[in-house]
């Protein structure tokens, strides 16, 4: 049975209740993971656990009806802070954890779960888009983590241990989080209503490496129809780099008016010319690709091309991808990137080689 309604993390349940059981709790946590797997209603409910007037600690089992629990929900609770990178920023605010210049240490989030606690024995922040902490950032928390507050519990949202700066690696304990299965996104996304076509939601699942926000975002007919088009594009035994920028480049701007919505869908789409190049390296290999009917189309119909080759414009394109995430300029990212493919598959040498 899924824990709080979450589903798909026992092993990270049964981990939390070992520790409680023991009396082991660390002070801080850094939560990976892919993105919307549920690392952050983890976090919270795990939050609600810990401060529930009602249940011990150790059961794991907040009662849901305390004020406590009550106001964990509302989001009113003093003793639980949560902090994230506003939308716009590149990077959560140093205001966000020190206070202002006016009040630099008398709010945010180092000074808030170092009061003593208002309504029970414990004080929890969760501080979620920790791979947004810059170096400035990261530094501020290092006095909380080297000498956590008495009964102060720090969570740290984040994808990967690797984006995170080394002061945070090495003060935390790491919790890792699986990509949700298949026929679980699925259900969900059935279940929740997040689309109203069961073939559908077989489709989205099996795109979504185990994200159920990349699933729902995979709901878009015009990127499927986008996609479609990418991967002809690049089997073309000519890629038309700029043709294929300036297509690119537009539809990334047509996803909003907001950076993150921009991100987003350039994520997508370099995600798919990823895929095109994992299953040509395949079958550089003399092995059968493996993807839907328009992906295999591609792939074999593609010009031959060097095993040497399809690796270096992989590489490449997951580079692009880490850009993506570092808040590269998305015009100048995808010309870049899409010029880089051109020359690789023209020359047949990777990208540092035809530079030196």
């Amino acid at each position: 049975m899924a824990w709080l309604g979450i589903e798909g993390h026992d092993e990270v349940v049964e981990r939390f209740r070992r520790a409680l059981a023991r009396g082991r709790l660390a002070s801080a946590f850094l939560f990976v993971g892919p993105r919307g797997i549920g690392k952050r209603t983890f976090a919270q409910r795990l939050a609600q656990a810990l401060l529930c007037q009602a249940s011990p600690p150790n059961a794991l089992m907040p009662c849901g009806q305390c004020d406590s629990c009550v106001q964990v929900r509302a989001g009113t609770h003093p003793d639980l802070t949560t902090i994230e990178k506003p939308a716009g920023k590149s990077a959560i605010p140093l205001e966000l954890l020190l206070g202002d210049k006016e009040h630099r240490m008398r709010e945010g989030l180092c000074h808030a779960i170092s009061l003593k606690p208002f309504m029970g024995g414990r004080k929890v922040a969760i501080i979620d888009d920790a791979d947004d902490l810059n170096e400035e950032g990261a530094n501020c928390l290092l006095k909380t983590l080297e000498e956590p507050p008495p009964h102060s519990g720090l969570i740290l949202v984040g994808t990967s241990a690797e984006r995170q700066l080394p002061t945070i690696r090495s003060r935390t304990q790491l919790i890792r989080f699986r990509p949700l299965e298949v026929d679980l996104v699925e259900r969900l996304l059935v279940e929740r209503e997040l689309v109203s076509d069961a073939q559908l939601a077989r489709r989205l699942a099996e795109f979504s490496d185990g994200s159920l926000a990349r699933a729902v975002d995979l709901a878009d007919n015009d990127l499927w129809t986008f996609r479609e088009q990418l991967l002809m594009a690049l089997a073309q035994p000519e890629l038309a780099s700029v043709t294929v920028a300036q297509n690119t480049t537009a539809f990334v701007d047509a996803a909003g008016k907001e950076a993150s919505q921009r991100r987003a869908r350039a994520r997508q789409v370099v995600g798919f010319a990823a895929d095109f190049f994992r299953q040509r390296l395949r079958a550089t290999l003399g092995m059968e690709p493996v993807g839907d009917a328009a992906l295999v189309r591609a792939v074999t119909q593609g010009r031959d091309v060097s095993g040497e080759s399809v690796a270096a414009c992989l590489d490449r394109t997951l580079e692009a991808l880490g850009q993506i995430e570092r808040n590269a300029h998305m015009t100048t990212l995808v010309e870049c990137w899409l010029d880089d493919l051109g020359r690789i598959l023209h020359t047949g040498q990777p990208v540092a080689a035809y530079d030196e």
